[in-house]
């Protein structure tokens, strides 16, 4: 990494604790009035089940679509075992949410049976879960045999150093209740005392298991999972060191100091000074829009300024092949894309020259909120962008994001291989970072980490298998070998 140093762990947890002092965002936790309900951490339903209803989580990655896919299954058995390996001290709980293969909200009870969440229409108040959903590991070093009943999507493997506080709530737009989880983000969470982390996970008839480990939103305990399939292979994705989380503030904080930017604040500790999580910038901005404000102006002006004279090629990876783009005037405009072409010019009558009487369109420049996040701005998706567009977002927002527009081989994208993400000048210093602190590389640290040239490394850390036999995660760092 250009002018960065990676501190030893004994280094950055001495540098941590001396430097309490710097802006780490400290959390305050508070009761069911405190909650803020949004879009990432709820889960509607879709499906009533008695009086319990569910609904599709808004809360997962953005998924470009570009790599693992898994064939359909011939097994019918939805069940999947998982072994959930403790390599903490102290008390760790795990939790299971998700929809089940009806489309309805559901929480996993220790006895292996599903839980159905509820909510009153007459309260707008999140109401407590006090239902048996916490799965006790066991002592550190120990593995907890727990069973998914069935199929199950849009679920979640949670783990906790303590109690984790899940809230239900009447959803007028879905007319059924919603799955409020714990949010990293608010501060005032009742649940923003504890250090937790998931990894997410879709198990389905036709798609068989997909999983991933995810710090999109923020990065906590370490986990890391590895997949048995029927067919003996195995799939791993060893996630966080051990302890990550000191070193990543302490290199946060270091980085800071070299550019000015706020990348210490992305770390949340408790009333104490402990450490607990590492919020994404897309997500601190949200709460602290003046952040980051001008952070990539001078890279946005070079790529604007590199391809007006020459050509950006992306290779949308399916079968349109390889689109070229062009900035036209404060436009990034690609050929075929319905929302990033050239204007079409048409005659008014047969009297008047042709003039321009279409709106301009193709991509403006994003904001930092826009490149950190993916989902705003020029990398907003709508219904009716057409299939081009659609491949186009995730490889544009993926080179901003891993500053490889301008470096040698960025006119193609993706192009520059992964030992050269991170290397341009200003990047997303939080995903770099999540990523040297891994054990194995892998790990969703964007949402569209799983963008990555033909052959070359996959950073997302996914499994999948069409026919899953058990699915492994680890909590606490890789056990010792």
């Amino acid at each position: 990494m250009r002018g960065f140093m990676i501190p030893t762990l004994a280094i950055a947890t001495a540098f941590v604790s001396s430097t309490l002092a710097l802006p780490f965002s400290r959390v305050h936790p508070g009761t069911a009035s405190n909650i803020i309900i949004t879009d990432k951490n709820t889960v509607n339903a879709t499906t009533t089940i008695a009086t319990n209803a569910t609904i599709i989580s808004n809360a997962t990655i953005i998924s470009s679509n570009a790599t693992t896919q898994v064939s359909e299954r011939s097994a019918t058995s939805g069940r999947l075992p998982l072994a959930l390996v403790n390599n903490l001290a102290g008390s760790v709980n795990a939790y299971v949410t998700g929809l089940d293969k009806n489309n309805a909200l559901v929480m996993l009870q220790p006895n292996g049976q599903w839980y159905y969440p509820s909510a009153s229409e007459s309260t707008t108040t999140p109401q407590p879960v006090n239902a048996n959903v916490a799965i006790p590991l066991g002592a550190q070093g120990s593995t907890t045999q727990v069973t998914v009943p069935d199929y199950i999507s849009a679920a979640r493997v949670w783990f906790a150093e303590g109690e984790l506080q899940f809230f239900t709530v009447w959803s007028s737009a879905t007319n059924g209740p919603s799955l409020v989880e714990p949010s990293a983000v608010n501060p005032s969470d009742p649940s923003s005392g504890i250090s937790w982390g998931f990894v997410e996970l879709t198990n389905t008839a036709a798609g068989g298991l997909y999983a991933n480990i995810s710090y999109v939103d923020f990065a906590g305990l370490a986990l890391g999972m590895s997949l048995l399939s029927g067919d003996g292979s195995t799939q791993s994705a060893l996630g966080l060191q051990p302890q990550a989380i000191a070193s990543i503030c302490a290199d946060l904080a270091l980085q800071g100091g070299v550019d000015g930017q706020d990348w210490e604040a992305l770390c949340q500790a408790d009333a104490n000074g402990n450490l607990l999580r590492v919020v994404a910038p897309s997500d601190y901005i949200s709460t602290s829009p003046n952040s980051f404000g001008e952070y990539f102006n001078e890279y946005i002006a070079l790529v604007w300024e590199t391809y007006t004279t020459s050509p950006l090629t992306i290779d949308t990876q399916t079968g349109a092949g390889s689109v070229a783009c062009t900035v036209q005037g404060d436009l990034l405009t690609c050929a075929g894309d319905n929302r990033g072409r050239s204007p079409v010019r048409k005659a008014s009558s047969h009297r008047q020259r042709k003039t321009n009487t279409s709106k301009p369109t193709g991509y403006a420049k994003p904001s930092p909120s826009d490149i950190f996040g993916c989902n705003s701005g020029p990398f907003a998706l709508e219904s009716a962008d057409n299939a081009l567009h659609r491949a186009i977002v995730p490889r544009l927002c993926a080179a901003f994001n891993r500053s490889t527009l301008t470096i040698a081989g960025g006119s193609v994208q993706p192009g520059p291989a992964a030992k050269d993400y991170y290397t341009g000048n200003p990047t997303n210093w939080y995903s770099a970072i999540i990523h040297m602190h891994e054990v194995d590389g892998k790990g969703y640290a964007f949402p569209y980490d799983d963008v990555n040239p033909a052959g070359d490394i996959n950073q997302s850390g996914v499994v999948a298998d069409a026919n899953p036999s058990v699915l492994t995660v680890t909590v606490g760092g890789p056990s010792p070998t």
